[in-house]
């Protein structure tokens, strides 16, 4: 009786751990919290990523892929807030990275990358209108540019980390040299593992023996790498306005729809 007894208040404690005593998103929409640094890796003489500590090992941040959050600082008197898209997801457990290049005249990224190990930053959440949704699309063409790689990337690691997606994806990531490209080791071993997912990369100014394309994201380009346009294909777009406007224009040609001022979800062309 006593063995039937601790076996069944054994299962007990085991479901109120998982039932009861999960925890939730970390994210609140409409209230700042604080996130301390606890490391930094440089990637480059501006560009790093910042991971930043929830406040449990086994915390998710609670961000849907593909949207972003809100960071807020304050600089030179004034409170100022920029939107971010974290490079991790909620596969990550107790923390949350974020890629940051950082300018001299920037504020939020330059006050970032001043940040000293256990700085915090004031971060509030979910912001966005695009959610992506396993297989909802059959094919996704992503163009990204700098920084635009962001919510790119967190989109291609969750298809990348999930079996049952099947969703075929074709990346073309432009980029001034081969120093500014980032994320390259990530993204190249995902696309060496999963022969859904493809990414061509451009330069403006390319090396000696440099592989990949060079020049700017041309009609001739899209059309020659990006998936054709069909009901069960979506375009993402996210970098600097003379690109993601150029290839607006140019993916009408193409067959795609025309992009809204606003993009929203559904849309067939989302800029993020």
């Amino acid at each position: 009786m006593v063995p039937i007894i601790l076996a069944l208040l054994a299962i007990a404690i085991t479901v109120y751990f998982f039932v009861f005593n999960k925890r939730q998103p970390v994210l609140k929409k409409d209230e700042f919290q604080k996130f301390p640094l606890i490391q930094k890796t440089l990637l480059s003489h501006n560009s790093g990523i910042y991971r930043f500590a929830l406040p449990h090992p086994d915390d998710v941040l609670g961000l849907p892929i593909g949207q972003h959050i809100s960071i807020q600082a304050h600089i030179n008197g004034k409170d100022v807030v920029r939107s971010y898209t974290p490079t991790s997801n909620d596969a990550h457990k107790g923390y949350f990275d974020l890629l940051i290049k950082s300018y001299p005249e920037g504020n939020i990224s330059k006050h970032i990358a001043e940040l000293n190990i256990g700085d915090s930053i004031n971060v509030r959440g979910p912001k966005g209108f695009y959610e992506y949704v396993p297989n909802n699309y059959t094919h996704i063409g992503m163009v990204a540019g700098g920084t635009g790689i962001t919510p790119m990337f967190q989109i291609i690691e969750a298809i990348a980390n999930n079996p049952e997606d099947k969703t075929e994806v074709q990346l073309l990531y432009g980029n001034q040299t081969e120093a500014d490209i980032l994320l390259k080791p990530e993204l190249d071993k995902i696309v060496k593992n999963h022969s859904n997912i493809k990414v061509h990369y451009l330069l403006d100014k390319p090396p000696v023996n440099w592989e990949g394309g060079v020049g700017y994201i041309t009609p001739e380009i899209l059309n020659e790498f990006l998936p054709t346009a069909t009901a069960k294909t979506q375009l993402l777009l996210c970098g600097p306005p003379p690109m993601t406007n150029s290839v607006k224009k140019s993916a009408i040609n193409l067959g795609f729809a025309k992009a809204k001022p606003v993009s929203k979800a559904g849309d067939q062309i989302f800029v993020f």
